[in-house]
């Protein structure tokens, strides 16, 4: 799709704001999601974590949990706003 759109600048700096405060809250989240692998993945050296991940995965709506060779990782899935009620 191709188009224009006039924004005033106080609109566009708005704008440019809130882009720049999304990809600081998203580097946020990710650099958390990789501390809870490290956690996760503490915790299968201690406890048979498995049948729990797997009952967290069938609740969670925005992410799983997978233990890769003996290590957590967390997937984030796509979630668009209708999806997370």
């Amino acid at each position: 799709m191709t188009g224009t759109v006039t924004l005033s600048l106080e609109d566009y700096e708005l704008l440019k704001d809130n882009s720049k405060s999304g990809m600081e809250i998203k580097s946020g989240i990710l650099k958390a999601a990789k501390e809870l692998e490290v956690f996760l993945t503490f915790l299968t050296t201690r406890a048979d974590i498995g049948e729990y991940l797997d009952e967290f995965n069938s609740y969670s709506k925005t992410c799983k949990v997978r233990l890769i060779d003996g290590r957590a990782k967390i997937e984030l899935l796509n979630v668009t706003e209708d999806e997370e009620d």
